[in-house]
């Protein structure tokens, strides 16, 4: 590799860990061409994108950050591909984490989220269970529609009583 192709595979590097959400560093050593492009296209379809990086490149590009020395030991070692999620942080480790059931050779080495490295172990039980960005949306709307729905109901239960007990005096009238 020439120096300019080098100096422009780190800027790239740079840019993609400076515009993601999250990083999930895997070990694909072992699967097949179709394995592989079975992944890709998993990954592709929830929005991820799948590279194969040399560590040294990554090394470099990341080499201002104070986790880089902490990445080199656990997830810039053998062979190294990187899934970058830019939209949902859990989207990249959720793809991994059902391929891996399937296909028990691809390797799970780590991950990033916010600049905090991940274990393999964080980012399978930690990061996938992450709820999708849809999903936190119906949880933060329904907390919030919540209090709006508890007062409307207590609001209704003086008018409800009174029907009530208008219905029981009418009922008791009839029938006297």
């Amino acid at each position: 590799m020439l120096r300019t192709e080098k100096i422009q595979a780190v800027d790239y590097i740079r840019g993609q860990f400076q515009r993601m959400s999250s990083a999930v560093f895997v070990d694909y050593a072992g699967l097949t061409v179709q394995q592989v492009s079975k992944l890709r296209d998993n990954l592709r379809e929830k929005g991820v994108e799948y590279k194969v990086l040399k560590n040294k490149l990554v090394k470099y590009a990341l080499k201002d950050e104070s986790f880089v020395d902490s990445l080199g030991k656990f997830a810039l070692r053998g062979m190294t591909a990187v899934a970058f999620s830019f939209e949902e942080p859990s989207a990249a480790a959720r793809v991994l984490k059902d391929y891996r059931k399937e296909n028990d050779k691809l390797k799970i080495k780590g991950g990033l989220l916010d600049g905090q490295l991940l274990d393999s172990r964080a980012v399978e039980d930690q990061l996938a269970t992450l709820p999708s960005k849809d999903e936190a949306r119906s949880h933060l709307l329904a907390t919030m529609n919540a209090p709006a729905q508890t007062l409307l109901r207590l609001l209704n239960v003086p008018a409800r009583d009174f029907v009530g007990v208008m219905a029981a005096k009418q009922r008791k009238d009839e029938g006297e």
